[in-house]
């Protein structure tokens, strides 16, 4: 088995898109299923975070469980606006190897289009794994771009989560495998990599 890194970014993709996770209300949810996009009652006044792992967004969200975020949404995105969102994003802590100083790392946090942040990766029963999942928050100023023009298919998957956390609750996680999405390792221009600290 080959090693991962410790921050790579792991993911459903195709040639032109990307999968991503994200839970939301039942109205929000509703709405974004039927416009194919998302629209009001989504905010377009607050970042949003995207999520390319889907066992991390079910560790966030307790598998649907949690008040606000019964729904499970699988957006899929460009492959153009996932790179961009990636070539202007700072991590959301500074790090000497990317930004040299904190005050460095502070004054351009100050004016991000994106953030960036690495959390531990879960495990199908939300144990926290020796390598980190990635999560992009898209700020306002992107807000629309990601809405209206990134975003090519909205699909809900809140019953197979369901039926995924029944599964590992009974303890037959093994069955779950062909349930999960293919998610693996998603290919950076080396500049966005060292961007978002991404690597071993």
């Amino acid at each position: 088995m080959v090693a991962r890194m410790l921050r790579e970014i792991r993911a459903d993709f195709d040639a032109e898109t990307i999968v991503v996770y994200q839970a939301y209300s039942a109205a929000v949810a509703d709405a974004a299923l039927a416009a194919g996009r998302f629209v009001a009652p989504f905010s377009f006044s607050r970042m949003t975070w995207i999520k390319p792992s889907l066992l991390w967004l079910m560790h966030r969200s307790n598998w649907g469980g949690k008040a606000g975020q019964e729904r499970i949404l699988a957006v899929r995105i460009t492959r153009t606006g996932w790179e961009q969102a990636l070539s202007r994003a700072v991590l959301t802590a500074p790090e000497p190897a990317v930004h040299g100083s904190a005050a460095a790392w502070s004054a351009e946090f100050a004016r991000a289009a994106v953030h960036v942040q690495w959390d531990p990766e879960r495990s199908l029963r939300g144990a926290a794994l020796q390598h980190y999942s990635i999560q992009v928050g898209v700020g306002r100023g992107l807000i629309r771009e990601f809405a209206e023009d990134w975003v090519v298919g909205v699909r809900d998957i809140t019953p197979t989560v369901h039926k995924i956390a029944g599964l590992v609750r009974s303890g037959q996680s093994a069955k779950t495998r062909r349930l999960l999405p293919p998610e693996r390792p998603y290919p950076l221009a080396p500049v966005i990599a060292r961007r978002i600290h991404a690597g071993a």
